[in-house]
């Protein structure tokens, strides 16, 4: 997006947002400094577009419960929306380590010798599988 249509698109999510926090009665659960934390703003932003396919979008049959459905999820979000560091004001997150120089030939390496990526592919149930084709086909 452009820097003015996101900043429209913000203004948009923001005017959601203090609804939501109103009207869910969120005051102590999405802090004010919301919109200045990443991820509890993509989080919001995802319960926005969430919310606007559930309650402005056409009835989709089978979807019944998509109201229900749509305020399990806002519920399941709001542990991770908290930030208790901003319970009295904003606190910037510290900042991401920086990355190490040599992680992208670390991570190369381990692609190529690891067993995790190395080893053949294997069912995880392989023995149960052996066994209900052995009850399916016994030997004469």
């Amino acid at each position: 997006m452009s820097p003015p249509e996101r900043r429209a698109r913000l203004r948009e999510l923001r005017t959601w947002v203090e609804w939501l926090r109103h009207t869910a009665e969120l005051h102590n659960d999405i802090p004010p400094c919301w919109y200045r934390h990443r991820w509890v703003r993509e989080m919001l932003t995802a319960l926005y577009l969430g919310w606007l396919r559930t309650y402005e979008g056409d009835k989709t049959p089978g979807r019944e419960l998509a109201e229900a459905e749509w305020i399990n999820t806002l519920h399941a979000f709001k542990p991770y929306m908290k930030l208790p560091a901003c319970v009295s004001g904003h606190q910037e997150p510290p900042p991401p380590p920086p990355p190490k120089e040599e992680a992208d030939q670390e991570w190369e390496l381990y692609l190529a010798t690891s067993a995790e990526t190395t080893a053949p592919a294997k069912h995880p149930a392989e023995a149960e599988v052996r066994r209900m084709a052995a009850e399916l086909d016994p030997p004469l």
